[in-house]
């Protein structure tokens, strides 16, 4: 039996002691006959050694016929997901998905190995963001400008600025045209909701194949499911259990994070991770970048209210940055990384 089944097993103990109605479960049943059987019928790989692509995420998918959407891979663990319910009601079924998860984690730690985790930028904003916004496009110019300079996007891997920020680490050196082209292509689709919105994003990428080694990773959940996971995404984190996902965004993103206008998932986003510098939770505090002015002084006045709580002394060590010039987060994140290396 592999290490990494044992260790799942082990995590599933404390998982079903967190669960009202698995809290009697003796250790026992989870070796049961018809547990091992049930495994073996899920839609999803439980020994799962690697990352997702977004080949492998939409395996099944024909951009040209719209209807292969319901059949392929994703939307099929999708549907085995609501069917068994949002929160597992079954020992065999939690043990499933605890498989699956620990070889998500197993593979993140494989693919910080052989990238540098302190370079490692996170994107965060709203998911409802239009394709023909003025800012999707500026996430993606960023994005794309970034990933030039040797940092690794991450996002929470689903549409709006996450996709964007995927988008601009794939069109990553490439001409500003080739980008123009690419973002009129999916201003067709709209939004996620839009019929051709997952077409159109392969349709970018078979005509503007990756360029280099440039890579971004995108954590995306089950429990959003009904979002489609971006595709321009290189590697695919795909979670069930939505609390771990939420905070390995936060988390891997060693190299700072940048905030662009969002609603009350991104509000979660900010004071999560100010709370992870204010404790200094992996030994130093990563830059809070906030991409905006208006947005974040005047419709979401959240970065006032930092500085001021910051003032105050009840937040320590929260290196806070308001603009919307891209030379300055550049310049920021450059100057963190620089001392990092030093």
């Amino acid at each position: 039996m592999k290490k990494s089944y044992l260790a799942a097993l082990a995590l599933l103990v404390l998982a079903t002691a967190c669960n009202q109605k698995q809290q009697s479960t003796p250790m026992e049943q989870l070796f049961t006959e018809q547990a091992m059987e049930y495994l073996k019928t899920v839609p999803f790989d439980i020994n799962r050694t690697s990352l997702y692509s977004a080949e492998e995420l939409y395996a099944g998918y024909d951009p040209a016929k719209p209807e292969t959407f319901d059949s392929c891979y994703d939307t099929k663990v999708y549907k085995h997901y609501i069917e068994k319910g949002k929160q597992a009601q079954d020992v065999e079924e939690s043990l499933a998905r605890t498989l699956h998860d620990h070889g998500i984690h197993v593979a993140l730690d494989e693919f910080f190995r052989e990238h540098n985790s302190r370079l490692c930028i996170g994107i965060m904003g709203g998911h409802a963001l239009l394709r023909t916004d003025p800012m999707y496009k500026r996430v993606v110019l960023l994005s794309k400008r970034l990933t030039e300079e040797g940092f690794i996007m991450l996002s929470g891997g689903g549409p709006g600025a996450m996709e964007a920020t995927h988008l601009g680490a794939w069109m990553a050196g490439r001409e500003e045209a080739d980008v123009d082209d690419a973002v009129e292509m999916l201003a067709k689709a709209p939004s996620f909701k839009d019929e051709g919105w997952l077409a159109s994003s392969f349709e970018v990428m078979k005509k503007y194949p990756r360029q280099g080694d440039y890579v971004s990773l995108g954590i995306p959940t089950y429990l959003y499911g009904h979002e489609p996971s971006a595709p321009f995404a290189t590697h695919i984190a795909k979670f069930f259990e939505n609390s771990i996902r939420e905070d390995l965004i936060l988390t891997v993103a060693f190299g700072g994070i940048i905030y662009t206008p969002g609603s009350a998932g991104t509000m979660q986003e900010i004071f999560q991770d100010a709370v992870q510098n204010h404790y200094e939770s992996f030994g130093f505090a990563s830059p809070m970048i906030f991409l905006g002015t208006e947005f974040w002084t005047k419709e979401m006045p959240v970065y006032p209210f930092l500085e001021k709580l910051v003032e105050m002394g009840k937040y320590k060590n929260l290196q806070l940055t308001l603009t919307d010039d891209f030379d300055v987060v550049a310049d920021e994140l450059n100057k963190f990384r620089n001392s990092a290396e030093k």
